[in-house]
This record gives structure tokens, sequence and C-alpha cells, in this order.
């Protein structure tokens, strides 16, 4: 029997590295590309900030085709499920019929992916959900793992600005405030991930300084040079 082909959508943080290592340890399933949407304006991932170069660079990393979406800024819900859903019809005709997304436990959101995805002829994959009281021990898992992440973003109204270019390991678990999920879950900080069992060579990088925007803090990281 053959494996069905799925897209996993891509973020270019831990999550969906996690998803994507679960996903490939299910023989019935072929991860057979990434999808993510830059901003036409930036050029970068919403949210993560994480710019076109680093996240090629995760695909050939990972050796995955890239499946690009340039969405406009400012981008209305409508614009977006326009053209999301220009992606999902040529998936379709590539013979992929699900599309896998790293959500962890945000209800709300899972439902807004099953509802832009009906009709469309995918179905939505959550390789990762679990229960919010799950994600500590989540979160170590990863680490234990040896996955590499490195955190981008954050909220400052939910997190100090001091834990922006930290790497995600045990000791960032400790140090994080009580109030705040250990996989940011609540977008309290996003991540890059550049090492892990999935990936061919690991992602050298270096912070190169502290951008704020849209009421978030960002690390500019950058491939580092040899």
């Amino acid at each position: 029997m053959r494996p069905i082909k799925a897209l996993l959508s891509w973020s270019s943080g831990k999550d969906c590295a996690w998803a994507l290592h679960q996903l490939r340890k299910q023989s019935e399933i072929e991860v057979v590309g990434l999808l993510t949407s830059f901003s036409q304006n930036s050029g970068a991932v919403a949210m993560h900030g994480t710019s076109r170069e680093l996240v090629k660079a995760q695909a050939d990393a990972l050796n995955l085709p890239l499946w690009e979406v340039e969405l406009p800024w400012p981008c209305t819900n409508m614009e977006y499920e326009k053209l999301m859903g220009g992606a999902f019809a040529k998936a379709i005709e590539s013979g992929i019929t699900h599309l896998a997304f790293g959500d962890l436990f945000l209800e709300d959101v899972r439902n807004y992916r099953i509802k832009t995805l009906e009709g469309t002829g995918l179905t939505p994959l959550f390789p990762i959900w679990c229960e919010e009281k799950g994600t500590k021990s989540l979160a170590s898992e990863m680490i234990d793992a040896g996955f590499g992440t490195r955190i981008i973003c954050i909220d400052p109204k939910q997190l100090d600005r001091k834990f922006l270019g930290r790497e995600f390991d045990h000791q960032l678990l400790k140090d994080l405030p009580s109030g705040v999920d250990p996989c940011g879950e609540n977008g309290e900080f996003h991540t890059f991930c550049h090492s892990g069992p999935i990936f061919k060579t690991p992602i050298v990088l270096h912070n190169a300084g502290i951008e704020e925007r849209d009421g978030f803090c960002f690390m500019n990281v950058e491939i580092a040079k040899e």
C-alpha cells in the first residue's frame, strides 16, 4: 500500500520540526514538502520573522521542497484564504491528500485549520496534538531528542526581553516564569529550529541584533559565515 502524501505547514519553529519528526516515523505517511507563507512586505515568515534564506536553508537540510505562498501586508482573512486556496489546489493536482500542522492544544486554531480545509480535498493532520498540561514534558522530550532551537521572537507583554536569542534547552525551561507555557503555545515566544535528527546538517547561526516592531521583539539571526 502506497503511503499517503502530505504537506507540512512550516513556520520554521520547533513545533513543526517536531511534527515532521513524528510523521517520518509513520510509514503510511510521506511528507513531500513544506508549505510556508511569506509576507511580501518583509520577505519573512509572519510572527516568527524568519527570513526566506533561513527557511530555504531548513528545507535544504531536511531534503524537502519548499512550497512558498506570498501574502500581501496587511492581509485580510479573505485574501489569505484565497491565496492559500491556490496552494491547496496545486497540492491536490500533485496527488497530495493531507496537510499536517504542528499545533499543540489551541482548539480555536485547530478548528480554524479544519474549517479552512473544508471542500479543498485536503485532510488535516495534527500529529503532535496534546493536552495543555502535557507541554512541559513535550518540551523536554524535544530537547532530549536532540533538537536545537533558538528563541527569535517574544511578546514582551508576556515574557522578558532577556529570553530573546537564547537556546531552547533544559536551563531555559527552568528559567521560564510559571505563567509561561513551556512551548510558548500562547504566543509568548517563537523559535527557529536549526538542528536535530531530521536535519542532514545543522544550520549554524549567529545573533545579528534585536528589532522591535508591531509590539513584538525579534532577534535577527543569520547563517554564520565560515
